[in-house]
Formats: structure tokens, sequence, C-alpha cells
């Protein structure tokens, strides 16, 4: 089957991107398009959910879009958080991103390796009696990173400061690309969403990650190409490989 057209579920890259390769070796036509966004919630949207975030004494951040939308909340709630306040987060980089609103104190900031389980790690037995409050999604409140504290005896509870937001994607025809790249479960959410009666025929449908490969299969579809292994660390590489193979 010729490759002529891929679509890739995220925003277009602006510079240089590992999908260069594929356009200058091959000559495909590559689609950006994000399958879904995430929004901060709104003051009114929070507040239903009858959460005081004064009451608590950490925060749990995963991912750097709940950062930003924890303090724009305070900004609106006109919460003054505590010099006091705890942070604890997945990995170095989102630790990290707290400077964007407040100064970097190895004190109040603590970080795992970039698994969930890891912020269990970081809290150890010296933050245990901290109140911690979780950032999480609206669509994904009592996710793995609640059923993970639900095993402890930690005091702690799960918010939603985001939502995600699906993309129409009825002004796609899907039938002219020969490859769809997703990187989410959201990613694979959107595309039923949008086309309830989907079915994948030819497509030969691009994974990164094991949660977007898990979410393809329980869609009834296949993940012909899929992202990390060691040949491959990125999904352009895969794809390109992918390419490569069927020409021979």
């Amino acid at each position: 089957m010729k490759i002529a057209n891929i679509l890739v579920s995220q925003p277009a890259p602006q510079n240089s991107s590992p999908f260069t390769e594929l356009t200058s070796k091959f000559n495909v036509n590559l689609d950006f398009h994000p399958f879904f966004k995430v929004e901060p919630l709104c003051a009114k949207e929070f507040r239903a959910q009858k959460i005081n975030i004064l009451d608590y004494t950490a925060i749990v951040f995963t991912a750097k879009t709940t950062i930003d939308a924890f303090f724009k909340l305070c900004e609106e709630l006109r919460v003054t958080v505590p010099e006091t306040m705890k942070y604890f987060c997945n990995s170095e980089s989102t630790a990290v991103y707290l400077q964007k609103h407040i100064i970097f104190r190895k004190r109040k900031i603590f970080y795992g390796n970039g698994t969930t389980a890891s912020i269990l790690d970081a809290i150890g037995t010296k933050h245990k009696e901290e109140k911690f409050l979780i950032a999480a999604t609206a669509d994904n409140i009592k996710g793995d990173l609640h059923k993970l504290f639900s095993k402890t005896k930690l005091k702690f509870e799960s918010a939603a400061f985001v939502k995600t937001i699906y993309s129409n994607l009825q002004e796609f025809d899907l039938s002219k690309y020969q490859i769809a790249v997703f990187y989410s479960p959201h990613d694979i959410k959107s595309l039923m969403e949008s086309y309830p009666e989907f079915e994948q025929k030819d497509l030969k449908i691009a994974t990164f990650g094991p949660a977007a490969a898990k979410a393809v299969a329980a869609a009834g579809m296949k993940a012909d190409i899929t992202a990390p292994t060691p040949e491959a660390p990125s999904i352009a590489k895969a794809i390109l490989l992918y390419m490569q193979k069927e020409e021979k």
C-alpha cells in the first residue's frame, strides 16, 4: 500500500521535527491536527466540587496544565496560597515548571522519577501527616493516582482543575489517510465521538506509549506501528522503519 498521507494527532511543530526525515525520504504529506485540548475549569465549575484549597497542606501535580490551572483558579477565587504549602510532582520537569508561579524552594517542592508510584516515594514517612489535594482532570478524577493514594493511610482528596475538550473531526476525510498517529487515549476517544461507527479497514494506526496502544485495542482496532522501542524511540522513527520495510 502506497503511503501518501499521514494524520498526526498533535499541533503542527514550530520548527523541524522528527517527522522531517519522513517527508524528505518518502515525499509523504503530513497533516497535524490536535484531537483534543485541555482547558482550565472556570471558578464556577471548580466551586461545584465543594473543595476548599486552603484545607490542604500539599498539592500533587502530574502535568503542567494542572499547575497553570491551579494558580489561575487561586487568582480567580482570590485564594492566597500560603508559603507553607508543599508541592509533590511526578517528575523533575513538572516540578521545575512550578517556577513559573512560585519561587523554587527545595524544602517545599518534591518530585519522583516520572512514574505515578514515585510520588509516594517522594512523600515517604517524612510528609505522611500532610493533607494532600491531587490536581486531576475532570474526566479522570479518580484515576490511577487516586487509586494509589487510596491504598495508603494518607489524608487526601482529588479535585478537577482542568477539563478535556474533544475536537470535531468530521471536517476530515479520514479515507484519504493511510496512517493515523495517536499519542493518548483521548485521541481515540475523540475519534470515536466524531465517528461512532468508525471502522479501521485499511488504515494503519501508529501509537506512542502503552496507554494509547491499549486504548486502540479497547476500541476494537489494531495498532500496526508502535513506539517507543529499542529500534524506534520516537513514533516518527517507527513509521520510517515501517515504510522502509514496506518498500522491500
